[in-house]
C-alpha cells in the first residue's frame, strides 16, 4: 500500500501505527522516506488503556481507529488526515477524493453493497477503510465524536444499532453537517461490490465501467478485504461469501499478492525472523482438487438430498479462492 502511494502521489505521509513491538523493529527499519512510525508506547492513552483489556485484539483495533486520526491531527499539527486500512492498493492519486471533499469537513465511503451481499443492516452503509477529517471546528467535532463513541463500545457484535467502529459512520450525516459522501466509483473497490463492474486497459491504465449505467472510471484503490496466508503456502484471496470473476483475479488480486511477494522478500532481508505475511493458521480447504469437489458435493448431499444431482456445486466450485502461493503470484 505504501509503494503505491509512491507512485501515484506527489506529495503524501504516512502516520503508521504498529501494534505490537517487532512490527514497530521492522518498519522503523524500512527507513520509509514519506512515513512516520508510531509505537503503543508512544500512541496508548489512559483512556484506551483503560478499556483495552475488555476487548479482543481486532475489538482493540477498532477502537483505536478514530483516536489513531485524533493522535495525528493532534501530535503532528495537521491540517487534515485520512484513516487507510492496510489491506488496500492505490492505482491512482487520491487527490482526486479529496477535491471531490470540497468545503466539506469529513469524507466518508460507502460500502456500495453488490444488492445479494447488502449488510448494511449489520455492517453499516460505510466502511472505515478511508475516512478524512479536517482539522477545523467541524470535523473534530465530528471526529471527538467518534473517538468517545469507540472508547465507549466498540466490540465485534451487533448491539442497539452498533457494530464495532464502523456501524458509528452512519450517524455522521444525521448528526453533523459538513460530511461528505465519496461519489467516484473508483474510491472502495472491493469484493463486496466489485461485481457491478467490468475492466479493461487504455493502454497500461485500467478503466472501470459500471455495468447497470455504463458510466466509466478510473480505479483509485482497491480494498482487498479477506485476503489470508495460511500455512503450507496456500493463501485465500478472498471469503466464499463473494463472487469473483476470473478476470478480478487476473486484473487485481493476482498482480496484488505479487507485490506482497516482492515487498516480503524486502522485508526479509531486514529481518529474516520476522514475516510480514504473517499465518491464519491451517488452511480450512486445500486449492481446488479433485477430494475437495467431492467433499463440496458430499456436503451438499448431506445438508439436502435435492442436491444429489449436484445442485448448486459448480457456484461453490467458482467460489473457490485458495490457491498455493506459487509462481502465479510473482513478478
Amino acid at each position: 500500500m505504501y509503494q503505491s502511494l509512491e507512485r501515484h502521489c506527489k506529495d503524501f505521509h504516512l502516520y503508521i501505527y504498529a501494534f505490537d513491538d517487532k512490527a514497530f523493529d521492522v518498519l522503523s527499519k524500512l527507513n520509509l522516506a514519506h512515513a512516520t512510525i508510531i509505537s503503543l508506547k508512544q500512541f496508548e492513552s489512559p483512556e484506551l488503556l483503560a478499556v483495552k483489556k475488555d476487548r479482543s485484539a481486532a475489538e482493540y483495533c477498532w477502537t483505536c481507529s478514530a483516536s489513531t486520526i485524533h493522535y495525528s491531527i493532534t501530535k503532528f499539527d495537521l491540517t487534515n488526515c485520512t484513516y487507510i486500512d492496510a489491506d488496500m492498493l492505490f492505482y491512482g492519486d487520491p487527490r482526486i477524493l479529496f477535491d471531490e471533499m470540497g468545503e466539506n469537513s469529513a469524507l466518508i465511503t460507502a460500502h456500495r453493497y453488490t444488492a445479494k451481499y447488502d449488510q448494511s443492516a449489520v455492517s453499516g452503509r460505510y466502511c472505515v477503510q478511508f475516512v478524512t477529517f479536517k482539522n477545523d471546528v467541524a470535523g473534530m467535532q465530528i471526529l471527538e465524536w467518534w473517538r468517545q463513541s469507540c472508547l465507549d463500545w466498540c466490540y465485534a457484535r451487533v448491539e442497539d444499532g452498533k457494530f464495532g467502529d464502523q456501524k458509528y459512520l452512519d450517524e455522521f450525516q444525521p448528526r453533523f453537517g459538513n460530511v461528505h459522501e465519496l461519489e467516484h466509483l473508483g474510491g472502495g473497490l472491493a469484493p463486496w461490490n466489485i461485481q457491478q463492474y467490468t475492466f479493461g486497459k487504455n493502454g497500461q491504465e485500467l478503466i472501470g465501467t459500471e455495468s447497470a449505467t455504463g458510466k466509466t472510471f478510473k480505479p483509485v484503490f482497491f480494498h482487498f478485504h479477506g485476503l489470508k496466508f495460511f500455512e503450507n503456502n496456500i493463501l485465500s484471496l478472498t471469503g466464499e461469501y463473494y463472487e469473483i470473476a476470473p478476470e478480478i483475479i487476473e486484473q487485481f488480486y493476482k498482480p496484488y499478492v505479487a507485490l506482497l511477494n516482492r515487498a516480503k522478500q524486502e522485508v526479509l532481508a531486514i529481518d529474516s525472523s520476522f514475516n510480514p505475511h504473517g499465518s491464519a493458521g491451517v488452511a480450512p480447504y486445500p486449492p481446488l482438487n479433485l477430494t475437495t469437489i467431492i467433499r463440496f458435493y458430499l456436503s451438499g448431499v448431506k445438508r439436502s438430498l435435492k442436491n444429489v444431482f449436484g445442485a448448486g456445486l459448480r457456484d461453490r466450485i467458482a467460489r473457490h479462492y485458495y490457491f498455493y502461493n506459487d509462481n502465479d503470484f510473482h513478478a
